[in-house]
């Protein structure tokens, strides 16, 4: 073999080598760009997303059962809390009060929603409820804004032969008592505590409900309103039926019948403790005498 035909055979040996690395590189390369390569670390990732994802979740969730399990410390707001206290007290005094008896439609509810709306008063909210006792003649209870309860005794309409406008002027006056906030006012408990939570502090006691239901005894039995509040009222109720003269007359005339009940019959001597006086509010009602 001459020297020419030697180097030929090399410079064909090297070409060969030459092609066998490319395709060695190019074999790589597909390996990178290999689909199954690919979907690995497309999976990787989405798994690492879908972790962080839980995690949130996670996160989220802690946090919401952490706020109810605050909430579950809030007291209630003032609506709810009188609403409940003031049922509550029906509740305790039921054997007293005697309201769980059977009883007819009386109409007194269509009679003072009529009343009502003559006066404008619209969006008002109330029960009515009657009682077998003469322990309360009538009583306005407070139940959230715009909402009451009213109690009117039974054996108080019958004795004087109330009508359903006689009734209905008797809830407009308890009304215009709980539109003052006369009862809370007079009860004189604190209640800066409604709609505050007391996670991580002491728990409200018993003690503190007991005393509210206390002071409603004390008023509603006993106590009553002040002549001041009661004026205010009776002005009030003066305004409004200034405009209807028949209204105006009925009232007046119930007040009559009230004062000849608590003059001549015992069983109501305690009106004038709660509902400071009749004859005065017919005083107070007269144009020629203003008795303060």
């Amino acid at each position: 073999m001459n020297r020419w035909t030697h180097s030929f055979l090399i410079q064909i040996l090297l070409v060969f080598s030459a092609m066998g690395q490319t395709e060695t590189m190019e074999e790589s390369e597909k390996d990178l760009l290999n689909y199954s390569n690919i979907k690995s670390v497309l999976k990787n990732d989405g798994l690492v997303e879908e972790k962080k994802k839980k995690e949130r979740i996670v996160k989220e969730i802690k946090k919401e059962k952490q706020k109810i399990n605050i909430s579950r410390y809030n007291y209630p707001d003032a609506d709810d809390f009188w609403l409940h206290i003031s049922e509550y007290w029906l509740v305790k005094n039921a054997q007293l009060l005697r309201w769980d008896f059977p009883k007819p439609e009386y109409g007194i509810d269509s009679a003072f929603k009529n009343l009502l709306e003559n006066f404008g008063f619209f969006n008002k909210h109330y029960k009515i409820l009657i009682v077998n006792s003469p322990k309360v003649t009538h009583l306005g209870l407070p139940a959230g804004k715009d909402r009451y309860i009213f109690v009117i005794s039974l054996p108080f309409m019958r004795t004087m032969d109330l009508t359903k406008v006689d009734i209905s002027l008797l809830l407009l006056e308890d009304m215009l008592r709980l539109e003052k906030d006369y009862l809370k006012k007079n009860l004189d408990q604190k209640v800066d505590f409604l709609g505050t939570n007391f996670h991580g502090k002491e728990a409200p006691k018993k003690e503190m409900i007991m005393k509210f239901l206390g002071g409603y005894d004390e008023i509603i039995f006993s106590k009553g309103f002040n002549f001041q509040q009661q004026f205010e009222v009776t002005k009030q109720m003066d305004s409004y039926l200034k405009s209807d003269p028949a209204l105006w007359g009925a009232y007046f005339n119930l007040l009559k019948k009230i004062d000849r009940l608590i003059k001549n019959d015992l069983l109501y001597k305690d009106y004038l403790k709660i509902y400071p006086s009749p004859e005065l509010q017919m005083q107070w009602l007269s144009p020629k005498k203003k008795v303060i």
